[in-house]
């Protein structure tokens, strides 16, 4: 049997509103995963999209005075597909709510559990958070305050909850207590990190009730297929976006080759939906559950979590605008730690843009470029016997290789750029010591030059396929420098287990300046 597509997902996001940095860092993080995966040989499917349906959404689309359709494809065509555009996200699919794709493997799905009794019809009254189209438990509802004051909030987030009495359809959650448990016990790495893992086992602990699954006070929804005077609650038929899209219902030979996802990449405010109810509706349809859930922490600017209610909401077009889309993919890879909160800022983008990009890794390439084209005209010169600082240099750069990629398995994209940036900085290193500007003055030192300057090719190109994953578009141009299409194939096509084997390059390969990879950028005042 051939061996089955590395599936992941990210949440598919509310198009309430125009995206913030934090929908683009979820975006990013799973395409450097994916990217670093393909760079491995593997098959890979990588899925993005939207939610447009719930009260949300039809409460802005009527503040703005248009219906909900137009409201959400103005702002899929105008904000969300311009966002992976902008963040050089590389997905293969992109899935809408609205989608018949979508309509129909949702309703086959729902009827599917309907038949096997896994659905019953009765009355629920509680509160529930429009802003996050959330049921709240009378436990977690708490006066609110400040701007809030008059009003009830939810503490899982802080958002106002409204008490609502309505006739629905619910689902037999509280059935699922014991295999959800079991399964936690059984696959630890079922839902990431170690911190959430315990939340969510803590959670199902106290007790599952049964969830509402269904909306009889507006119809901006998939209708239920057994009554068409109710629609689908909006989270119940938007997790089934990870198998509609796979195929559910539709086609059987490629939901089997996608289905389980291997990693839904998840905030962590929503990893409940996707590590409770989502797999307690799989199960309840016989459906194997993905591999993993992973929980990443929120960006906080000024302490706060962004959101645009609190008006800290960074559009990605302002960092990348200034930085560049690789820039911004190096930055939140390298500086947060996925999984937990991370603070940041425009003063921090700026120090790592210089410290490590610029004077790092781009002024690394353009001084080896620089040399080769003034000692050797340009053509790649032989390399003569490796001595100690050689052999150091190449074990460290077969080492951090093999630790980002385990790393990368870990889904710790930070580790991995600091094994990557230890071959940036031995790269840097060797030069410093071995001062190559100072050994073309001697021509008796002519053979050791040779080598210092193929060896420190040899080390770019190993960077430029390792870096591509996270910064492509300089890496591309890294590789075109290097002359390395001609003679060794696309870089896209080069294989992380063999980027350490060394001497790919072939003497007299022609090796060319190419502009600054990140050239030095100075912050307008209002934005330092």
């Amino acid at each position: 049997m051939a061996e089955r597509t590395f599936y992941v997902t990210t949440p598919i996001y509310y198009v309430n509103d125009a995206p913030h940095i934090g929908h683009g860092y979820t975006t990013v993080m799973g395409d450097i995963l994916t990217r670093w995966h393909r760079q491995r040989g593997e098959r890979v499917w990588y899925l993005t999209g939207v939610d447009e349906h719930g009260q949300k959404v039809l409460r802005k689309a009527d503040a703005n005075g248009v219906s909900p359709q137009e409201w959400v494809d103005r702002l899929v065509e105008d904000e969300w597909k311009p966002m992976l555009k902008t963040t050089d996200v590389a997905n293969d699919d992109f899935i809408r709510t609205t989608e018949e794709r979508h309509e129909k493997g949702a309703q086959a799905f729902w009827q599917d559990l309907y038949d096997r009794g896994a659905v019953y019809k009765g009355s629920f009254s509680g509160w529930y958070s429009v802003s996050s189209e959330e049921f709240v438990g009378d436990d977690d509802v708490i006066d609110g305050e400040g701007e809030d004051e008059g009003f009830k909030v939810s503490a899982l987030d802080g958002s106002r909850v409204e008490y609502m009495t309505e006739e629905n359809y619910f689902f037999r959650l509280s059935e699922y207590t014991d295999r959800l448990l079991a399964l936690y016990e059984e696959h630890p790495e079922f839902i990431q990190p170690e911190s959430s893992r315990n939340e969510i086992i803590s959670f199902v602990k106290r007790g599952l009730k049964d969830l509402s699954i269904s909306r009889s006070t507006f119809d901006w929804g998939i209708p239920v297929p057994w009554d068409d005077e109710h629609v689908m609650y909006v989270w119940i038929e938007a997790l089934l976006n990870y198998v509609t899209a796979a195929g559910y219902g539709v086609d059987p030979e490629r939901f089997e080759d996608l289905w389980p996802a291997n990693v839904h990449i998840v905030g962590k405010d929503i990893a409940r939906f996707h590590a409770v109810i989502w797999p307690a509706m799989l199960m309840a349809a016989g459906q194997p559950v993905p591999h993993r859930v992973f929980a990443h922490g929120w960006l906080l600017v000024g302490g706060q979590k962004m959101s645009k209610s609190k008006a800290n909401g960074i559009h990605p077009d302002e960092i990348v605008s200034t930085f560049g889309s690789d820039a911004y993919r190096y930055y939140f890879s390298r500086a947060l730690t996925f999984g937990s909160d991370g603070s940041i800022s425009w003063e921090d983008i700026h120090a790592r843009y210089h410290a490590e990009l610029a004077n790092g890794f781009g002024n690394l390439a353009s001084r080896v470029a620089a040399m080769i084209g003034k000692y050797h005209d340009g053509a790649l010169p032989a390399a003569g016997e490796h001595g100690p600082a050689e052999k150091a240099l190449i074990d460290t750069i077969g080492a951090s290789v093999a630790a980002a990629d385990s790393a990368i398995e870990r889904i710790a994209p930070q580790e991995a750029m600091v094994e990557v940036w230890r071959i940036v900085d031995a790269l840097n290193g060797y030069l410093t010591e071995q001062a190559p500007w100072k050994l073309a003055k001697d021509d008796t030192q002519s053979g050791r030059l040779a080598t210092i300057l193929a060896t420190a090719a040899e080390g770019l190109r190993v960077l430029a396929v390792v870096l591509h994953p996270v910064t492509p578009k300089a890496c591309a141009a890294l590789w075109e420098s290097l002359g390395a299409e001609p003679v060794l194939g696309a870089l896209a096509e080069q294989r992380l287990d063999e980027v350490a084997r060394w001497g790919q390059l072939p003497t007299g390969t022609p090796i060319t300046k190419v502009p600054s990879l990140f050239p030095r950028i100075e912050l307008p005042e209002q934005e330092g």
